[in-house]
């Protein structure tokens, strides 16, 4: 069996790197799985970096322009929408040509238009559109935070205010609705609660799509301690991570987790004392990190999943403050590398976490600083658990394994694709 997994990068962001894992884990079983991408930074030869530079720079260059103008010319959501009226010609590419499925990713931004994704399904290919956001259920955003337009009508639009035409983001969403007609797309979202807002998009008329999470590579096949037996000791500084690709996106909820370590140090001031908060990715803003109260350690970017392991592996506890995501992966590495994870019981976290045995689930409130009371409460029970509960580590592990191996995921997968006519 033929497949062709497309995806704009093979290794920069979170559905790259899950992409590029689920076309190695459906190798295994002996499909002849391959990426087509629009930017390759492995050397993997099952990966096909399509179209000439230029192609590709004009495909993404076209898109952001008409957005740029059709937005009158604001630049704060020029990366927030996307409305997939430029591409690349991937019908023409071997690997999509000769495919017997067509998995599509995250195609955004000039790979791949909606034009392109009707033809590839007019040329007679099964196709599967795995959902890592909600763009394919909404007219334009990727998440649609507390808007419920994407329900009937994408409209008026929260993100394109100054946009000439108010209707932009209902036309994309009309178009999205005459593709999927044509295409007969079968749709996976990553966890149950993407899954239950497809459900409520007027794209997908009440079906709710297959739920299959991301795949995660794992060591052995049975639970090892390795490097983490130290983990709990009482003389040792409980660290707590806190990563992202970009730590200051809005999304990731970073003045939440500095609100965190004030309160921490305000409510725990032992424990706080005895805390070490550890970051790494990006920031566009200098000052991003100003502010947090306690014993902080930044080790910016992380290149590699061996010293991405390691960082893991010298945690105690990995924290996400997001204001919404749809499988957060460092929550499943944390687990997976003996990191107790602690999320807001929203989104796709509680797929990852049972609470108060594999992790912690904070209660999302309308009061922000609710909220980080509710995280700080968090850490301060893996802080106890790390030391009592000699058990925990083994749960967790023993949890991501069955959820979220790439073998039980590419099953799935091959389940679904048998079932398409």
């Amino acid at each position: 069996m033929k497949i062709a997994i497309i995806n704009k990068s093979d290794s920069t962001g979170g559905a790259a790197m899950v992409s590029f894992r689920l076309m190695e884990a459906l190798r295994k079983t002996g499909a002849d799985a391959r990426m087509v991408v629009m930017e390759k930074l492995t050397d993997s030869p099952y990966v096909r970096e399509v179209g000439p530079g230029w192609r590709r720079q004009y495909s993404f260059l076209a898109e952001r322009l008409k957005i740029f103008i059709e937005n009158g010319f604001n630049r704060s959501t020029l990366f927030k929408i996307d409305t997939a009226s430029d591409g690349l010609d991937l019908l023409a590419v071997p690997e999509v040509r000769d495919a017997d499925v067509v998995m599509l990713n995250w195609v955004n931004q000039g790979l791949l238009s909606l034009r392109g994704v009707e033809r590839i399904a007019r040329a007679g290919k099964k196709i599967i559109w795995t959902m890592h956001d909600m763009w394919c259920l909404t007219g334009v955003c990727h998440h649609s935070g507390e808007c419920c337009r994407f329900e009937e009508v994408c409209y008026p639009c929260p993100l394109l205010k100054n946009a000439i035409d108010k209707h932009l983001a209902s036309r994309v969403q009309k178009r999205k609705s005459k593709v999927y007609g044509v295409s007969g797309i079968a749709f996976v979202a990553v966890s149950n609660w993407l899954a239950d807002r497809g459900e409520r998009s007027s794209l997908f008329g009440g079906i709710r799509p297959t739920v299959i999470p991301n795949a995660f590579p794992f060591d052995n096949k049975e639970y090892k301690p390795r490097k983490i037996e130290n983990k709990g000791a009482e003389n040792r500084e409980f660290r707590f991570l806190f990563g992202a690709a970009r730590l200051d996106d809005t999304v990731k909820g970073l003045p939440i987790l500095i609100e965190v370590t004030r309160i921490l140090k305000e409510l725990w001031p032992e424990k706080a004392s005895r805390m070490r908060l550890v970051t790494f990715g990006e920031a566009k803003d200098p000052n991003a990190l100003h502010g947090i109260s306690i014993a902080h350690t930044h080790l910016g970017r992380i290149a590699g999943s061996e010293a991405l392991k390691k960082v893991y592996e010298d945690a105690d506890c990995v924290v996400s403050t997001s204001l919404y995501e749809t499988l957060p992966g460092t929550l499943v590495e944390g687990q997976a590398f003996g990191a107790i994870p602690v999320a807001f019981a929203r989104g796709g976290q509680p797929d990852i976490i049972d609470h108060l045995s594999t992790g912690y689930l904070a209660e999302w409130d309308e009061d922000p600083e609710k909220r980080a009371v509710n995280i700080a409460e968090g850490i301060v029970w893996a802080f106890t658990a790390s030391r009592d509960d000699k058990d925990i580590r083994r749960r967790m592990w023993e949890s991501a394994y069955v959820k979220f191996n790439e073998r039980n995921v590419a099953a799935r997968y091959l389940e679904l694709i048998a079932s398409l006519k």
